[in-house]
């Protein structure tokens, strides 16, 4: 028997922007605490019907995803790591790159982390590169390279939560296990009309509910990924596609005139201006990195020293002090040779430049220095990447950007759990696979 998925604490929701939301809450199912609705049930017959036809529209109309041509444990695990709040067409270079790089778990194992951050480079959330390279040594270790059927066992693995367990148990296993994320959320939602949503303890309560009751247990893998491809496909969240969804038959918000209302919202959190001073130290042809940008973002690769602020005063002197720190307490910085702009999940924010040049070295910097025409083969930041090709200095260098970063998730209702770190934070508007609770960027 599956695990139920563990509820989030519930949030107060979200206002429907509706003139008559008294009217749509008399005609809505509403899931208190307790999990309970009104008429979102189904006939016995009607579930039987109802699944027999999502499972024949994704027998038809699957997309040809590359992690699906192969029924690995391995190849389902780091698909569905990279679906971590990622889009799907998004993720399909990166993870065609992986697996050449990477084709076995125990070639992931053996590699250096560095080389798996670089290959990794430009999808974010870079603790998910990580944590994959952690679990496939142990994978190695304990359980001679092959996954185990066991969600325990899978559990006791870095990096993998609920979410991930079950999808490898459900798509590479066929064991019955549910898959919840906010493209199936929104299919359930609108399916039984049902408000609240994902962060709502009781809303989140009835989906499973309703999950567990649907779930075919035959093809558990397929249901699980049919749901999913309906919400990426067809239920969308915004303008959803009911003439062509094989289950119209049965949705209510449908059949009630306005699918599009349903799950509600989630307050978003507002962005936050920053901003940040990068020092740009050259010494011959070498400039200096250093592990992680402060605060605890971007600790598993390289980036110029830095230093945020509330202000651009504020935080270039706040990397005097940081680089009086790593042992140049009067080092010159000339006055900012670039501005670039980038977000790392809900900050905003607003970089300088500073170039300085390094005659001589303390014992102990701190500092890692790289030859400038190295620097498009190291694990860098996609910020440090960025900072570079502007640069004139660096522009001779062909640093080329690594395929398009991939679009942070604004509401848990449009993707794949988060992951659980990386250079961002918890999926994307929609049209993405799946999500694991996750922090960073």
């Amino acid at each position: 028997m599956a695990r139920p998925l563990p509820p989030l604490w519930p949030q107060r929701p979200a206002r429907l922007d509706i003139a008559n939301l008294a009217s749509i809450q008399r005609e809505s199912n509403w899931a208190g605490p307790s999990g309970r609705m009104r008429g979102m049930e189904f006939a016995a017959q009607d579930e039987v019907a109802l699944r027999s036809a999502l499972l024949a529209w994704f027998r038809r109309n699957a997309r040809p995803l590359p992690w699906r041509k192969s029924g690995d444990p391995y190849a389902v695990w780091v698909s569905e790591v990279m679906l971590q709040q990622t889009q799907v067409a998004t993720v399909i270079p990166y993870y065609q790159r992986f697996l050449e790089a990477f084709p076995t778990v125990t070639d992931l194992a053996r590699a250096p982390l560095e080389r798996v951050l670089k290959v990794w480079s430009g999808l974010g959330y870079y603790r998910r590169a990580r944590h994959l390279h952690q679990a496939a040594q142990e994978l190695v270790r304990s359980f001679a390279g092959t996954f185990p059927q066991d969600y325990e066992q899978i559990r006791s693995l870095p990096g993998i939560g609920d979410y991930t367990a079950r999808a490898v148990l459900s798509i590479a296993f066929s064991l019955p296990y549910t898959l919840l994320d906010g493209n199936v959320a929104r299919v359930l939602s609108r399916l039984g009309a049902l408000r609240g949503n994902l962060h709502q303890r009781g809303f989140r309560r009835a989906v499973e509910a309703r999950l567990e009751r649907m779930l075919s247990r035959r093809s558990p893998g397929n249901f699980n990924q049919a749901l999913m491809e309906l919400g990426q496909t067809l239920c969308l969240p915004r303008a959803p596609r009911c003439a062509a969804c094989p289950v119209q038959s049965w949705c209510r918000g449908y059949k009630a005139g306005r699918p599009h209302l349903y799950p509600q919202p989630r307050p978003r959190r507002a962005a936050e201006s920053h901003y940040l001073a990068a020092a740009i130290l050259w010494r011959g042809p070498r400039v200096a990195m250093v592990r992680g940008l402060g605060e605890g973002l971007l600790d598993d690769l390289w980036n110029f020293p830095a230093a945020f602020g509330r202000s651009r005063a504020e935080a270039l002197a706040s990397l005097r002090h940081r680089l009086a720190d790593l042992g140049f307490p009067s080092l010159a910085l000339h006055d900012s040779i670039a501005e670039v702009h980038h977000g790392i999940t809900h900050r905003s924010i607003r970089v300088q430049a500073y170039p300085g040049e390094i005659s001589s070295l303390p014992r102990k910097s701190g500092l890692q220095w790289f030859a400038i025409s190295n620097l498009e083969q190291a694990a860098i930041s996609q910020l440090a990447r960025k900072i570079a090709q502007q640069i004139p200095d660096f522009r001779c260098i062909a640093l080329t950007p690594s395929p398009a970063p991939p679009r942070l998730k604004k509401t848990p209702a449009v993707g794949h759990p988060l992951p659980q770190g990386g250079e961002g934070s918890k999926r994307k508007p929609a049209v993405s696979q799946r999500a694991e609770p996750v922090p960073h960027l």
